[in-house]
């Protein structure tokens, strides 16, 4: 089969490889009919996850139909139409019947490299690293889908894939932001980083009754998707984002913030960003934390910081201080998709939400090497890249 492989730092390459094959009881093959790249895919090809190897497929939103069953899978048949989730998730450990899907205990056969770096491991991943399983991923022809009578979500052939496929990872990522981050009404929310799962945190803020809704980043089309979806705006290059948000708000800053950004954030030129992206580098700081700070400094005090953004290891100079003196919250972690994925069906199936409005890009799967960089670079207006193997 087909599929887009890692072939080192700013290098993919669609190859022939072994297609999947049944392994376990609970194993299904999933023939891909859609599939995208993600904004953390670009942590991957941008060489900064470690345990990456050559040859690696990636790939870890994706959708398609069932094609062959292990036989311990009763809740799946061929030729169901379903929706993968990110997180590979037994459903029968402890985190997951506490809904905790992304920590699961049994999924991650490497976790002992997770252990290293991050103290405990959680959940193996589709397509992303070794360190978190080495499970091929789904920007491919077929996948292997573990644990499929509890992972893949049925879908009705009456919705298209373009307003299914990010139930596997985006718009469930974003909703979880503003989840954790309590909003509900009246809220002031501010979201750094107006990529998709930034526009997905602005959506899935709205959805929960928040008032008013600030999206923070420097592309232009970004924030004018962002203002389609009603929220408020401000170019990080042109403006203090602390001074502005205090003015927008009456002095108080934000009830709630969303970091949707994470390990590669951008800054206005100066010496913290100098730093950061200096220390990076040269492999003394996995993180660069602008947005972080940020969020924390700008929050209301006793209010929440949420963040969704991936990060990966180490951060410097965080604000404790302000953190702690000002009664902050910060709540973080990887989406725990299966228990959004229903509720947020429902939500597209009553025409609250058109997932696919963050689609600027549809492409063959053997355009993958093009439309990373072109992600990457954020041209031609590239928001989100649509894959069709």
């Amino acid at each position: 089969m087909r599929a887009t492989c890692w072939t080192g730092k700013r290098s993919v390459e669609v190859r022939d490889v072994p297609d999947p094959t049944i392994l376990n009881r609970r194993d299904a093959i999933v023939k891909i009919t859609s599939t995208a790249i993600c904004g953390s895919d670009l942590h991957l090809y941008n060489g900064l996850i470690p345990t990456m190897r050559e040859g690696d497929v990636l790939g870890h939103e994706f959708m398609g139909e069932v094609v062959e069953v292990g036989p311990g899978i009763e809740e799946l048949s061929v030729g169901d139409r379903v929706v993968v989730p990110f997180p590979i998730a037994c459903g029968m450990c402890g985190a997951c019947e506490r809904g905790m899907t992304a920590l699961c205990e049994n999924s991650n056969p490497n976790a002992g490299l997770a252990e290293k770096l991050l103290g405990h491991s959680p959940a193996a991943l589709f397509g992303y690293s070794h360190m978190l399983g080495g499970y091929p991923g789904g920007q491919a022809e077929y996948a292997r889908v573990p644990f499929a009578d509890f992972g893949a979500l049925k879908v009705e052939s009456d919705l298209p894939d373009e307003k299914v496929l990010f139930l596997s990872d985006i718009f469930p990522t974003g909703y979880m932001g503003a989840d954790m981050a309590e909003v509900g009404p009246g809220d002031v929310v501010a979201v750094w980083g107006a990529g998709p799962v930034g526009q997905f945190a602005i959506a899935s803020c709205f959805l929960r009754g928040a008032e008013r809704v600030i999206a923070i980043d420097r592309i232009d089309h970004r924030l004018r998707l962002a203002q389609e979806t009603g929220a408020e705006t401000l170019d990080y290059e042109h403006v203090s984002v602390p001074e502005a948000l205090a003015e927008m708000t009456g002095g108080r800053g934000p009830d709630k913030c969303i970091d949707a950004v994470g390990m590669e954030a951008h800054h206005a030129a100066g010496a913290l960003h100098a730093y950061d992206r200096t220390k990076q580098a040269l492999g003394l700081e996995t993180e660069r934390p602008h947005v972080l700070r940020e969020a924390v400094v700008s929050c209301a005090n006793g209010g929440i910081v949420s963040v969704i953004g991936v990060y990966a290891g180490f951060t410097d100079k965080f604000p404790m201080g302000s953190f702690m003196n000002r009664y902050l919250t910060m709540r973080a972690g990887q989406c725990h998709v299966h228990r959004y994925m229903p509720q947020l069906l429902q939500h597209i199936r009553n025409g609250d939400i058109d997932p696919s409005f963050v689609i600027t890009h549809r492409l063959p799967l053997d355009d993958a090497p093009t439309a990373y960089r072109t992600f990457l670079e954020k041209a031609d207006d590239c928001e989100k890249v649509v894959l069709t193997p």
